[in-house]
C-alpha cells in the first residue's frame, strides 16, 4: 500500500528512487561540509565558553581565507562564503590515458545569535588549517550575571 504524499496516489511510488537518490545526495552534501539548511550549505561548527569570552570554531575544508566573510550585527554572528575547488588527474593505462576532472563549488552561511550584543570591534577571527575560529569577548555585564551568588535560605517562618 503506498502512503499518501502531496504528490498523491501511485505517483507516489514512482517516486520512490528518486527520493532516495536525493538522500543519498543530501548525505554527500553532509558529509562534504557539514549540513544542508534550507538549501544553504551550513558548515559544522562549536561553541566553547569561558568567563570573558566565546569562540566559535567552524569547520571549513577546502575553503579558502578570501572566500570567506565574517559579520557581526548587535547579537547576531554570521559566517558565509564559497567553497570552490578543481581536482584534475590524467593517467596512462595502456596506451589510454584516464581523464578526471571533479568539481565542487556550493556557498554556505551561517547565523547564530549570541546571549549579548558583541562590540564588533572587539571580535577576532583565525583561520588555519581548514578551521575558523572566531572570539567573541563578553560585556563586563554578561560577566558579571555568569558569576555565582550565593542564596541565603530562609526558614518558612522567618519571612
Amino acid at each position: 500500500m503506498a502512503t499518501k504524499s502531496w504528490l498523491g496516489g501511485s505517483r507516489s511510488r514512482e517516486l520512490e528512487p528518486f527520493r532516495a537518490f536525493k538522500d543519498q545526495l543530501d548525505t554527500y552534501f553532509e558529509d562534504w561540509f557539514g549540513r544542508s539548511m534550507g538549501g544553504v550549505l551550513a558548515p559544522r561548527i562549536d561553541v566553547s565558553e569561558t568567563d570573558k569570552e566565546v569562540v566559535v570554531s567552524a569547520e571549513l575544508p577546502g575553503v579558502e581565507e578570501k572566500d570567506i566573510e565574517v559579520t557581526m550585527s548587535g547579537d547576531r554572528l554570521t559566517i558565509k562564503g564559497e567553497k570552490k575547488s578543481e581536482h584534475e588527474e590524467q593517467q596512462d593505462q595502456n596506451g589510454r590515458v584516464v581523464h578526471r576532472m571533479e568539481r565542487s563549488y556550493g556557498s554556505f552561511q551561517r547565523t547564530m545569535t549570541m546571549p549579548y550584543a558583541v562590540d564588533p570591534g572587539q571580535v577576532s577571527a583565525d583561520f588555519k588549517d581548514g578551521v575558523l575560529k572566531v572570539r567573541l569577548p563578553k560585556p563586563e555585564d554578561a560577566q558579571r550575571r555568569t558569576e555565582a551568588h550565593k542564596i541565603q535560605i530562609k526558614r518558612g517562618n522567618e519571612v
